[in-house]
């Protein structure tokens, strides 16, 4: 008798690993810890995932690539959920000033700072230039273990400028390897020669239905803090977003609470990002919401935040949290490795809960975790391979890359390590 018969016939088998980080959501360890475990795929889905034992004799891969992890520890496809990743020219003349100088002293110099000195740069681009220093910046996040990649717009700050960015959204969706969800973020400062109430004006009643009608966007954001846009701006443009199909996410409290968390949890945000300054209360009416809050230790790093964002407080209060990169021109990192040892050494995570917030969570703050985040069986075969056999090992190496392989839909790319 053939023992394949029935048995699920696989492309791709990885076995003998050191341990599988499943981050499945019933995982009563956070990371679904499996030694010695295995993963079988076909296509680009997972169809297995237990002890190399039981997966072997589950599946038929007569047929399969297999891969032998020994030694090594296999976890999900990091989901980087908030980005800026997309801009033109660069600012490190403003990142070296502000190592040693107040911000008066940088404006005194004439170095261009901020959003609008990265609209300045991006706006001459074209999309064909975007798209390339994009493409790099993706290349080195795959290599770095991310499959998965939220990218706003904003740094155009008109109509044609944000279409234009949400165009270069597209077009690496249809280039990378890397997925890439596709984010509206037109107030994210205003225009040049604008006023505030008339730059919303032209966000609610222009941009907004153009991005959704052209199907470029999944999203809309807004930067809620004081001098960019109120509470009532941002309710305005979050709710013409809904309206318009487009799911409301927000930049909020990063230096100050003007009740732009109350306001996200009222609206059911997919999620809100920053949180440095949310009080106790607004973190269990977002929990209680289904909010997920978007943490991001390289900002905080990047920026010496004066108040880095409270990961024990926001469990304390039931928060669902992911980690990102935020990847801009401010802060430019493009490891969520980095960012989970960060988010250890910094803010209190422990490497089991930045390992979860970075994959499974940061999955949920894009409404993917029914597809992605997670090593379980129907889920995208979204893998990536460590030449370290532990968690904790991956997170005591400061700033390196422990990736060797990166699976995405079932498809192997190799980088040695």
């Amino acid at each position: 008798m053939n023992d394949r018969i029935d048995k699920p016939k696989v492309d791709l088998l990885i076995t003998n690993a050191a341990e599988v980080l499943t981050c499945a959501e019933s995982a009563d360890d956070v990371v679904g810890r499996i030694a010695g475990g295995a993963v079988a795929v076909a296509g680009e889905r997972i169809v297995a995932v237990g002890p190399t034992a039981e997966v072997v004799a589950s599946v038929d891969a007569a047929d399969a690539r297999v891969i032998d992890a020994a030694g090594r520890a296999v976890a999900p496809g990091f989901v980087d959920c908030h980005t800026h990743v997309v801009f033109g020219g660069s600012r490190a003349a403003e990142c070296a000033a502000r190592l040693t100088m107040s911000p008066e002293q940088v404006a005194a110099m004439g170095i261009p700072t901020g959003i609008v000195a990265t609209m300045e740069m991006t706006r001459p681009e074209s999309v064909e230039s975007l798209v390339a220093s994009a493409a790099a910046r993706l290349d080195g996040m795959f290599r770095a273990g991310t499959t998965t990649v939220e990218s706003k717009s904003g740094y155009g700050l008109s109509t044609a400028d944000e279409l234009k960015m949400l165009q270069v959204n597209a077009r690496l969706a249809e280039t990378h390897a890397v997925d890439i969800v596709s984010t509206f973020l037109g107030a994210h400062a205003v225009g040049p020669g604008m006023t505030r109430e008339d730059y919303v004006d032209l966000v609610v009643r222009e941009m907004i239905p153009q991005a959704a009608d052209s199907g470029l966007a999944e999203y809309c954001d807004v930067f809620c803090e004081a001098g960019y846009f109120d509470v009532d701006q941002s309710r305005r443009i979050l709710q013409a977003g809904m309206d318009a199909g487009l799911a409301a996410k927000i930049h909020v409290d990063e230096y100050s609470d003007i009740g732009g968390g109350a306001m996200a949890a009222e609206l059911g945000a997919v999620s809100a990002d920053h949180l440095n300054f949310t009080p106790p209360e607004t973190l269990r009416r977002m929990a209680e919401r289904g909010v997920v809050g978007v943490v991001m230790p390289a900002l905080d790093f990047a920026v010496a935040h004066p108040r880095p964002f409270d990961a024990a407080a926001m469990l304390a209060e039931g928060m669902t949290l992911a980690l990102a990169t935020d990847i801009c021109p401010g802060c430019w990192c493009e490891s969520m490795q980095v960012v989970m040892q960060l988010a250890c050494r910094r803010h209190g995570m422990t490497p089991r809960e930045a390992l979860r917030a970075a994959t499974l969570h940061a999955a949920r703050a894009l409404e993917r975790n029914d597809d992605r985040g997670s090593l379980e069986v129907g889920k995208l075969a979204d893998i990536q391979i460590w030449n370290v056999s532990t968690l904790d090992e991956a997170i005591c190496r400061i700033g390196g890359n422990v990736v060797e392989t990166v699976i995405r839909r079932g498809r192997v790319h190799e980088f040695g390590g």
